[in-house]
């Protein structure tokens, strides 16, 4: 069975990691490489000047290869493919991130980042997000049948599949949305707040986040604010 290599930006211990990874082993032998800790927000981001620590760890999945990095989501597809694994990939699985990748947010997904390295390194790239919030039935019930979809069916080139699961009821789920543009919104609308005035006339702040669900019909941000499974092709800037 070909390998299929699975990261993460919510860190090794993350229970998205463990749920994709139990998934993904109907469809090959799974490799799990992940950051130590939560890497959230990194984007695309790759360790140059300082060293990686690989450690290989249990994992709550039977038959499962899994590793700890230092590094980020991108350094651990990068060091799977190049160090760690016997061969090369044909896909890459991100996630299951817990909360949204949709819309403008998608620039600082670190879980997007990896499944671009991904793509980059000539793999299919899935990044896979769910709302943040405790609800998994949508994605427990339809996570197979997405990724029996999607693996093996390439996005184009310099391009993702980018998936994200509603949490909702299966009662309130409205169905699945392929196609969906990426919003030109946010799902927060951010700013920052004062904490405290600092010495020699410093401040310092932390961000602040308006919740926000004025989505545009037809993207992705609209589709899992009404309660669907949204599937699109993001590109790469470049």
């Amino acid at each position: 069975m070909k390998p299929i290599l699975i990261t993460n930006d919510d860190g090794i211990a993350a229970e998205g990691l463990l749920r994709l990874a139990r998934a993904a082993k109907e469809f090959g032998d799974v490799w799990v490489i992940a950051p130590r800790q939560q890497r959230s927000a990194v984007s695309h981001s790759i360790t140059l000047r300082h060293s990686l620590d690989i450690f290989p760890v249990s994992f709550p999945v039977e038959g499962v290869s899994a590793y700890s990095c230092t590094g980020t989501p991108a350094d651990c597809v990068r060091v799977g493919i190049y160090s760690v694994m016997p061969e090369k990939p044909d896909v890459v699985l991100s996630g299951i991130n817990y909360g949204f990748n949709v819309a403008s947010d998608i620039q600082y997904s670190a879980t997007a980042g990896a499944a671009f390295e991904a793509s980059f390194q000539g793999c299919t790239g899935i990044a896979l997000s769910e709302q943040a919030c405790s609800c998994h039935e949508v994605t427990d019930a339809h996570l197979i049948g997405i990724l029996k979809m999607l693996i093996g069916r390439s996005p184009g080139p310099g391009c993702i599949w980018n998936v994200n699961f509603p949490g909702c009821s299966l009662s309130e789920f409205r169905g699945i949305l392929e196609d969906r543009k990426v919003s030109a919104g946010s799902l927060y609308r951010d700013r920052y707040k004062l904490i405290e005035k600092l010495d020699g006339d410093g401040i310092r702040v932390i961000v602040d986040g308006i919740y926000n669900e004025n989505a545009e019909e037809g993207t992705d941000f609209c589709a899992v604010v009404k309660k669907y499974i949204s599937i699109g092709r993001v590109r790469n800037i470049i």
